[in-house]
């Protein structure tokens, strides 16, 4: 037993493509997706951290790292597939939790086993830093629908996907970080010239004004 097959696993993470089985015009592995919530994350810390805010750096970076690792077991599986019900989300959960555990007992030596049982557990909690995990998510995957949007893709599923993604951001924006977003990000989005921006544009406007009302 070593740590052999857990950073043997890193690169195995390149290979696993998001929303799979749909054309896209731009592939995105999970590794580059954990790369870019990271990097995410990081800015929307420093957002709530500017704003008088106490950030755990620590935990924040091993929760963005960390947070899809599991997919190395069951793959990715698009986003409204797997919160169409509560019920599928949580046998979603529970094989990854069961795969995870097991992984961790057979590949990771244990001293590290606690370590490691702590970084790939669900990361997006209540904590300030698990928020801001779901917040950097939800925009990394908003950024993605919108590249395959604004290039035309004719798959109805990356609508969806920025509208699932949008209206979780809007559930957060109680935070610094998911405001700053909305207000100051989300409008030079939407700004630029690209097929459908009308009607991407009126999308956003009812999803934000559905979000008030609420």
């Amino acid at each position: 037993m070593g740590m052999h097959q857990y950073i043997k696993s890193l690169s195995d993470l390149e290979n696993i493509f998001r929303c799979p089985g749909k054309f896209k015009y731009e592939e995105h592995s999970v590794a580059a997706h954990s790369f870019k919530v990271s990097q995410i994350a990081q800015f929307l810390g420093t957002v709530e951290e500017q704003a008088g805010f106490e950030v755990d750096w620590r935990a924040l970076y091993e929760k963005a790292l960390n947070h899809d690792y599991t997919e190395l077991f069951i793959g990715d599986i698009k986003t409204p597939v797997k919160y169409a019900t509560p019920e599928l989300r949580g046998l979603l959960a529970d094989v990854e939790d069961s795969m995870t555990e097991n992984f961790i007992t057979k590949e990771i030596p244990k001293e590290f086993q606690a370590a490691y049982f702590e970084r790939l557990k669900e990361g997006k909690d209540d904590t300030l830093e698990g928020q801001i995990l779901s917040v950097s998510d939800k925009i990394d995957l908003l950024y993605e629908s919108f590249g395959e949007i604004q290039k035309g893709n004719p798959e109805r599923v990356f609508t969806e996907i920025y509208e699932e993604s949008l209206t979780t951001i809007l559930k957060f924006k109680h935070l610094t970080c998911a405001d700053y977003f909305l207000k100051e990000v989300l409008p030079d989005l939407l700004s630029s010239s690209f097929i459908n921006q009308d009607q991407l544009q009126k999308i956003t406007q009812r999803i934000i004004s559905d979000s008030i009302t609420n």
